[in-house]
């Protein structure tokens, strides 16, 4: 166990994820959980917002069996930027006060079908303390280094290839996440010795295509590594991007994730054309240094 943390024997913590259709994307937090409780010890769950099991509510339930007498629940969501979701959808799915009027829904008057109307109710009579999403954070650089020179490393072309970096990350109705990958990226940008620049998948700009055509066109690339800013696998990062990239066809992409769950977006699939090689690795997953990220932000709070 490596943490300094003051935590009591009353507490636990939940990592708040998104959930996904894909189990891959489950099996990513299950990892992240296990790590998280290695290097602390302490009580853990993972409670997700919808689609995945255990809900928050449930995660809540889960804990209240493990740890006896139960008295405060740090809530650490596994989000890289703030939005919608971190400050509005988990607050109130933890039953407190949403940090922002929700744009979607201005009169907090939900439709009987949305998940925030359906969820159950947390039951749990001590503190609960919410932590903010993880921000753009220095080590989040060396994840992004590693990514890029594992994606390099299988390359067929020579090391003096004209290469180019972009980062891609998701985008969101609310400012936050283009405030976000812009910081990430100002500070991506400075230890960067290649052309690079950032796209996002929908919701805001520039698109992934904007960016990459802008960044081909203006440096002659030969050789393009595109970097998910994303932590789990899912619909946007193995399929959606890699259609953008030109890596699935028409017929293997077909564009299945219907968002019934309660989002409305539009995407810009458009296929780039690019005639140079382009590597794309994997997205943060349950990197080691990630799990660090997640120990300084519980470490910080107590």
């Amino acid at each position: 166990m490596d943490t300094n943390s003051k935590l009591s024997n009353n507490a636990a913590v939940i990592l708040v994820s998104h959930g996904s259709t894909l189990p891959y994307a489950e099996e990513v937090f299950v990892e992240i959980k296990e790590k998280f409780i290695k290097k602390t010890g302490f009580a853990t769950e993972i409670g997700y917002m919808k689609v995945s099991e255990p809900t928050i509510a449930g995660a809540v339930e889960i804990l209240k069996d493990e740890v006896d007498d139960l008295d405060k629940i740090i809530a650490l969501p596994v989000f890289l930027a703030p939005g919608i979701h971190t400050n509005i959808d988990i607050p109130q799915l933890l039953g407190l006060e949403p940090l922002e009027v929700d744009p979607r829904c201005p009169d907090g008057n939900y439709p009987p079908e949305h998940y925030l109307s359906i969820a159950d109710d947390v039951d749990f009579d001590g503190e609960i303390e919410l932590l903010g999403s993880i921000g753009p954070r220095d080590k989040l650089l060396d994840i992004i280094d590693k990514r890029i020179n594992e994606a390099l490393a299988e390359s067929k072309l020579d090391d003096d290839a004209k290469t180019g970096i972009l980062l891609v990350t998701h985008g969101s109705r609310l400012n936050y996440n283009k405030e976000f990958a812009t910081a990430l990226y100002n500070k991506f940008e400075k230890t960067c010795d290649v052309p690079s620049s950032f796209g996002f998948m929908e919701l805001c700009g520039p698109s992934i295509p904007e960016s990459i055509n802008k960044l081909v066109d203006e440096n002659g690339l030969e050789r393009l590594v595109v970097v998910p800013v994303f932590i789990a696998p899912g619909m946007h990062t193995t399929h959606d991007i890699p259609h953008i990239l030109g890596f699935l066809d028409e017929h293997e992409h077909s564009h299945s994730h219907s968002h019934s769950h309660g989002h409305d977006h539009s995407h810009d699939l458009t296929p780039v054309e690019f005639d140079g090689e382009i590597l794309y690795p994997e997205p943060i997953k349950a990197d080691d240094i990630l799990i660090d990220i997640l120990v300084d932000m519980v470490n910080e709070k107590l």
